[in-house]
């Protein structure tokens, strides 16, 4: 995976996916936007999971890491 995004897509974050609403039990994948600069977990880089709700304005997602389920 590259660490660049495409010239015409640098700088920009998609208005559709920061405004995509979600509803508790749909399956998201996890994956860093390259565009900003984070402190984003390795570990959670392309890993699946199911949404289980909403606190405040921030989505929490169950993944399941090895044979423990993990709330983020």
């Amino acid at each position: 995976m590259s660490n660049k995004k495409n010239i015409r897509q640098g700088g920009k974050i998609q208005l559709s996916k920061y405004f995509q609403k979600l509803s508790p039990g749909e399956r998201v994948s996890v994956v860093k936007e390259k565009s900003l600069n984070s402190n984003f977990p390795k570990r959670l880089q392309g890993r699946s999971g199911v949404v289980e709700g909403k606190k405040g304005r921030i989505y929490v997602i169950k993944i399941k890491d090895n044979e423990k389920e993990k709330k983020y």
